[in-house]
C-alpha cells in the first residue's frame, strides 16, 4: 500500500535545491545517483547499488537525507533489510526526518519484520518526529501482520488527530487490516465514510473478503464497482480470479478471461500467473498451457503455476518436461519448484531426476534447515525421503532421514513404508522401535506400513500380534486397511482359511482389495473352490475391474477348465469391461520414456523394435520361447 516512489519524489522536490550543492560532475551528481538508486530498488540489482552507495560515500553525498532513503529502500527490495538499518543509523545521518523513517519500516513489513517495523513507528513517536500520510499504510499493515487489533484502533484514532481520515491510501489499509481481523462492520463504515473511491480501494475490498474465504461478498463488491462505473485494474482482476480459483468456477473465469483480453491485461504476468492458477484449479490443463505459452515474459512464479497444474493433474512425465525446459530457460528453481517436482520423480521412479535435483538442493543450500521453517524444511526432506524410498534406493532414504535434525510422525512412516515395501522387515520394525523410544505417537498410517512390512517379509505372527495391540497399546482403532494386510499376510504365508475367516469376521465389509488378496492367492496355491468365492464377491463389489475376471480366468485356465475361461471373457464382453494396456517406462538422459502394450507412437520406434527382435533371437537361441 505504500506507494515508495511517491515518498521518494516528494522528498526529491523539497531537496532539489539541497541535491544541487552536492554536485561535482554532471554524470555523477546526487540526482543521477538517486535516480540510479530507485532502478536498482525496482530491479534488485544490489551489485550495482552498492556500488552507488561506495561511490555517495567517497564523493561526500552521504549527507542528501533523500541519498539515504534511497540506500534504504533499495537494500530493503535487495532482501537485505539490516544493511538498510545500518544506513539510517550511520553516525552522520543525524537527521533522521519522517521520510527515512517511512522507507525503514516499509522495509521491515516488506521483509516480513512488522514488529521491528511497528516497534519503529513507536521510536518514531516517540522522538517526535510526526508521521504522514505515507507513514500510517505500512503500520497498519504491520499491526494486522502481528494481529494488534486494539493498536490498530488506537491509529484509527490518531487519524483524525492529523486530518487523514479521509486519505484513500490509508483508508484502503484499514480497509484490508479489518478484513483480516474479520470485522466486517469496520471495514465496510471505513469503505463508505471515504469521498473519493479510487481503484485501489475498491481492490482492498475486494481482496480483503476473498482473503477471508468470504467470496460472495468479495463479487458483490466486484460486481458494485463495475456498476459505479469503476474500470477494474490488473489487481482487481487477479483478485477475482483468484476468488473463482477456490471456488472452481470455469465460466466465470473464462468471462474474465475475455475481460482481460479486451482490456489488454494479458501481458501482464501478474495476471497471466492468476489465469494459469485459476484454469489450473478447474481441471483445464490445456487451457492453462495455452496462457502459459503465448506470455511474452514469464516470472519463476508462471514456472510453479504451470508445474503444479500438470502434477496436480497427475501429468508427472509433463511435469519433469516443464521443468527442465525451465532449467534450459535459466530459471533457477525454487523451494515451491522443487517440492512441485520431487512428487513427479516418486511417481515416475525417475531417480535419475530426483537425485539431481538433490545435488542442486545441496549445492544451493536449499536443504539446510536453517535456510526454511521447521515445516517447510521438515516437509521437503520428508519428499526426499519418499522419492527415493518408492524408487528402491532405501539407503539414500535412510541418510536423508538419518540427517534430519527435525522429524515428524511422517518423516517415521516414510521409512517404515519404504522398508516395508521392499521386504525389509526387521528394519521396519526396528524403525517402528525408535519411533516409539522417541515418544513420536504413531497413527494409522504407521501400522499400515508395519503391517505391510510384516506381509512382505512373512512375519506372520508378529503381524497378528500388532493387530491385536494396536488399539490396547498403541490407542489406534484398526482400519479396513490395516485387516487388508493382515489379509494379504495370511494370503502370503498359504493361510488361506484364515485369511477367509478374517475377511468374513472383520468389524467391516470387506472391500474389493481384500477379496482379490485372496483370489490371487488361490490361483498361486490353486485352491479353485475358495477362488470361485472370491471371485463371485470381487466381481460384485466391483463390476467394472478388469483385473478381477483376469485373475478368475487364470484360475480356471490353471485348472485345465477352459470352458470357465470363455464364460469369464464372455461376462467381461457383456459388461463392456476391456483389459487395460500395459504400461512400463524407463528414464534415461534425455528424459523419461512412456510405453504402452504395442506402442509404435514413439519417434526412435523402429530402433526399439529392431533391438527388441536381436534380443528375442538370442532368448530363441538359448532355447526359451518369449511370448510377445
Amino acid at each position: 500500500m505504500v506507494r515508495t516512489f511517491i515518498i521518494l519524489r516528494q522528498q526529491q522536490q523539497q531537496h532539489c535545491r539541497g541535491l544541487l550543492c552536492f554536485s561535482t560532475s554532471p554524470s555523477y551528481n546526487v540526482q543521477t545517483c538517486i535516480a540510479t538508486l530507485q532502478s536498482c530498488a525496482h530491479n534488485a540489482n544490489l551489485s550495482k547499488g552498492k556500488e552507488l552507495h561506495t561511490h555517495l560515500l567517497k564523493n561526500a553525498f552521504f549527507g542528501s537525507p533523500l541519498a539515504i532513503t534511497s540506500l534504504i529502500n533499495m537494500y530493503s527490495k535487495c532482501t537485505l533489510i539490516n544493511h538498510s538499518l545500518r544506513v539510517f543509523n550511520y553516525p552522520t545521518h543525524l537527521d533522521k526526518n519522517v521520510f527515512a523513517y517511512n522507507a525503514l519500516i516499509a522495509g521491515f513489513v516488506a521483509n516480513a519484520l512488522p514488529q521491528r517495523g511497528f516497534a519503529l513507528f513507536k521510536q518514531m513517536r516517540h522522538l517526535g518526529v510526526v508521521p504522514d500520510k505515507f507513514s500510517f499504510p505500512c503500520v497498519i499493515r504491520a499491526c494486522g501482520d502481528i494481529m494488534e487489533d486494539l493498536e490498530v484502533r488506537k491509529i484509527h484514532g490518531l487519524l483524525f488527530k492529523f486530518g487523514l481520515e479521509s486519505d484513500v491510501f490509508v483508508g484502503s489499509a484499514l480497509v484490508i487490516t479489518y478484513l483480516k481481523f474479520g470485522t466486517v462492520e469496520d471495514a465496510h463504515e471505513v469503505f463508505e465514510a471515504l469521498p473519493v473511491r479510487d481503484v485501489v480501494l475498491w481492490n482492498a475490498m475486494v481482496n480483503g473478503y476473498a482473503q477471508i474465504g468470504r467470496f460472495e461478498e468479495a463479487l458483490v463488491v466486484f460486481r458494485r464497482m463495475e456498476r459505479e462505473g469503476v474500470i477494474p485494474c490488473r489487481y482487481t482482476v487477479t483478485g477475482v480470479l483468484s476468488i473463482f480459483s477456490m471456488t472452481g468456477d470455469f465460466d466465470s473465469g473464462r468471462a474474465v478471461h475475455g475481460f482481460v483480453t479486451k482490456r489488454g491485461y494479458e501481458s501482464s504476468v501478474v495476471v497471466s500467473n492468476a489465469l494459469i492458477d485459476m484454469y489450473g484449479k478447474c481441471k483445464c490443463v490445456g487451457d492453462a498451457l495455452s496462457v502459459f505459452e503465448v506470455m511474452v515474459e514469464r516470472d519463476i512464479f508462471s514456472w510453479n503455476s504451470i508445474i503444479s497444474v500438470l502434477e496436480h493433474c497427475g501429468d508427472h512425465y509433463g511435469t519433469l518436461r516443464l521443468f527442465d525446459r525451465m532449467q534450459v530457460k535459466g530459471i533457477r528453481p525454487d523451494l515451491v519448484t522443487i517440492t512441485t517436482v520431487i512428487p513427479a520423480c516418486t511417481h515416475l521412479a525417475a531417480l535419475r531426476h530426483g537425485r539431481e535435483i538433490h545435488r542442486y538442493m545441496v549445492v544451493n543450500g536449499l536443504g539446510k534447515e536453517e535456510s526454511h521453517n521447521d515445516f517447510d524444511y521438515i516437509l521437503l526432506n520428508n519428499a526426499l525421503m519418499d522419492m527415493y524410498a518408492k524408487c528402491g534406493n532405501v539407503r539414500d532414504a535412510c541418510t536423508v532421514f538419518d540427517n534430519m535434525r527435525e522429524k515428524d510422525v511422517a518423516s517415521w512412516n516414510i521409512m517404515i513404508t519404504g522398508y516395508a515395501m521392499h521386504g525389509y522387515g526387521d528394519e521396519a520394525l526396528d524403525i517402528f522401535g525408535r519411533m516409539c523410544e522417541a515418544e513420536m505417537v504413531p497413527n494409522e498410517i504407521s501400522f499400515v506400513g508395519l503391517l505391510s512390512a510384516c506381509s512382505h517379509a512373512g512375519m506372520v505372527k508378529e503381524g497378528l500380534g500388532f493387530l491385536s495391540e494396536m488399539e490396547s497399546k498403541y490407542g489406534v482403532s484398526p482400519s479396513i486397511e490395516h485387516y487388508t494386510c493382515v489379509i494379504d499376510m495370511l494370503c502370503r504365508a498359504g493361510r488361506l482359511m484364515e485369511a477367509y475367516d478374517l475377511v468374513v469376521r472383520m468389524p467391516f465389509k470387506a472391500d474389493p482389495v481384500g477379496w482379490r488378496s485372496l483370489l490371487a492367492a488361490c490361483r498361486v496355491h490353486k485352491n479353485k473352490d475358495l477362488a470361485e468365492i472370491a471371485g463371485s464377491k470381487v466381481i460384485e463389489l466391483e463390476p467394472g475391474h478388469c483385473g478381477n475376471y483376469v485373475l478368475m480366468s487364470n484360475v480356471y485356465g490353471d485348472v485345465g477348465r477352459y470352458e470357465e475361461v470363455s464364460e469369464v471373457r464372455h461376462t467381461m464382453k457383456q459388461h463392456n469391461v476391456k483389459k487395460r494396456p500395459g504400461c512400463s517406462w524407463i528414464e534415461l538422459v534425455n528424459g523419461v520414456h512412456v510405453f504402452i502394450t504395442a506402442d509404435r507412437t514413439h519417434p526412435h520406434t523402429h530402433s526399439i523394435y529392431a533391438g527388441l527382435n536381436s534380443l528375442t533371437v538370442v532368448l530363441q537361441e538359448h532355447g526359451y520361447a518369449p511370448f510377445l
